[in-house]
């Protein structure tokens, strides 16, 4: 923690606005300011993708989905032939 000319340390002023005690909630506008603060503040934490990874993790989700719709549609076809065989 580095320590500032003014006393205050630098990691004070990056943390999240602290959550006020449960006697102490104020109006909605300022519950509704806090909660957009410590989204933001959430939201810089994140690491985001780089393009090309976006891609890769594009293309695998695509590829997954694909063949698990080839498996149920086969599957399905099979349970739908064993049905109207047993039963007809």
């Amino acid at each position: 923690m580095t320590e500032l000319h003014d006393g205050s340390s630098a990691a004070s002023e990056r943390e999240a606005p602290r959550r006020p005690a449960r006697g102490e909630r104020g109006s909605l506008p300022a519950r509704v300011s806090l909660y957009v603060r410590q989204v933001i503040a959430e939201l810089r934490k994140v690491i985001w993708p780089t393009r090309k990874e976006l891609s890769n993790y594009t293309t695998v989700v695509i590829a997954f989905v694909l063949v698990m719709i080839a498996l149920l549609s086969v599957l399905d076809y099979a349970f739908g032939r064993l049905m109207f065989w047993a039963f007809s």
